[in-house]
C-alpha cells in the first residue's frame, strides 16, 4: 500500500482484529487488506470527486498524481469544497468501517 494523504483518518483496529479472526494465512490476510484498501480508495476517492466541483477534478487528479502523499491536498479540497474536506471524509469513513466489518463478519 503506498501512502495517500487521507491515510492519517483512517483508524481500522476493529477491522484489523476481525481480518485477524477470519484469515486462515498470512496470504489470506494480505489478500483481506489488499481489497479493503481498494474498497477504501475507491469510496474516498469517490466522495472526493462528488464534492469538488467537476470544473476542479482534472486540477485536483493532476496534484493527486504527482503527489498522493501530500496532506496539502485536504486544504486544496476544502478551499474548492467550501467545506472541511477532512471532516466529510471521516464521516464516510466511520460508515465505509460498518459496512466492511458487516462484510468481513459475513452478515
Amino acid at each position: 500500500m503506498s501512502k495517500i494523504f487521507w491515510d492519517k483518518i483512517i483508524v481500522f483496529d476493529e477491522v484489523e482484529a476481525e481480518i485477524k479472526k477470519v484469515a486462515k494465512t498470512p496470504e489470506e490476510k494480505e489478500e483481506l487488506w489488499r481489497e479493503v484498501d481498494e474498497i477504501i480508495h475507491h469510496k474516498l476517492m469517490g466522495c472526493v470527486l462528488e464534492k469538488l466541483p467537476e470544473k476542479n477534478h482534472h486540477e485536483f487528479l493532476e496534484k493527486f498524481e504527482k503527489a498522493p502523499q501530500d496532506e496539502g491536498l485536504f486544504k486544496f479540497l476544502t478551499e474548492k469544497v467550501g467545506e472541511d474536506i477532512e471532516d466529510f471524509l471521516k464521516l464516510e469513513m466511520g460508515k465505509l468501517k460498518t459496512e466492511l466489518l458487516q462484510l468481513i463478519k459475513g452478515k
